[in-house]
């Protein structure tokens, strides 16, 4: 194990669209990162540790972390980014499209932020930041997504009771709850059927956006347990 003097974080969903600014952002702050993904390429800089596989598979938060000690000997934050979203009328849904998003959704991320946690435990401190989605409390007949609701809602609540189980020991809890965001995922043909589904604010969400909320949580020590709306208005209603 290597001694690391800058604070370490670990980023899942790491490999492009809001996690690759996440990494490029908390870079910008000094830290070391290890970003993980399905599908991520070695970077060139030695403070930048990729770690490619999938979250869903049983094993994953171990090779995480253990790679994260072995190369920086800490972990300081741990931003659950990766997620899944298949959306589709609720009697549509299969087998696999529930064990592909609960896979990564909830199993991955349980097992990544109990192991996570244990590790910042030994430290006496350390960072969650979850990502929810606003879609998960503001219900819309356009775009039916109950397994994000039931998965997202869920990181949502875990949020909440981690903050307050971890609150006397060092560690703070928070989240963020993006809405539209302009990322790969969502190409900008899409947007153009939104109508009066544009969020208030009457514009996208950009990564850009979303990084700095994320960023403003590890900057303010005296929050823990908050779900940041970054949404332009979309959970206070339109």
């Amino acid at each position: 194990m290597s001694i690391h003097t800058a604070r370490v974080a670990v980023i899942t969903g790491g490999s492009q669209g809001i996690g690759a600014g996440l990494v490029a952002g908390y870079r910008e702050l000094g830290w070391a990162v290890v970003a993980n993904a399905r599908a991520i390429k070695p970077s060139h800089d030695p403070d930048v540790l990729t770690i490619e596989g999938d979250l869903a598979e049983p094993g994953a938060a171990d090779q995480i972390v253990d790679a994260a000690l072995d190369r920086f000997g800490r972990v300081d934050t741990l931003v659950n980014n990766a997620g899944v979203f298949i959306g589709k009328p609720f009697t549509d849904y299969t087998d696999d499209d529930y064990a592909t998003v609960v896979g990564v959704n909830l199993t991955g991320f349980f097992r990544l932020t109990q192991r996570a946690i244990a590790e910042m435990l030994s430290r006496d401190g350390g960072h969650v930041v979850n990502m929810t989605a606003t879609l998960a409390e503001v219900a819309d007949s356009a775009t039916p997504a109950m397994l994000a609701a039931l998965t997202k809602g869920g990181v949502a609540a875990a949020t909440r009771s981690l903050a307050i189980e971890y609150a006397t020991r060092g560690i703070r809890v928070n989240a963020v709850s993006p809405g539209i965001v302009q990322t790969p995922m969502h190409p900008p043909e899409s947007y153009a059927k939104l109508g009066d589904r544009m969020p208030p604010l009457g514009r996208i969400g950009q990564v850009d956006d979303i990084v700095r909320a994320v960023l403003f949580l590890e900057a303010s020590p005296y929050v823990t347990g908050e779900i940041v709306h970054v949404d332009g208005g979309q959970a206070a209603g339109h």
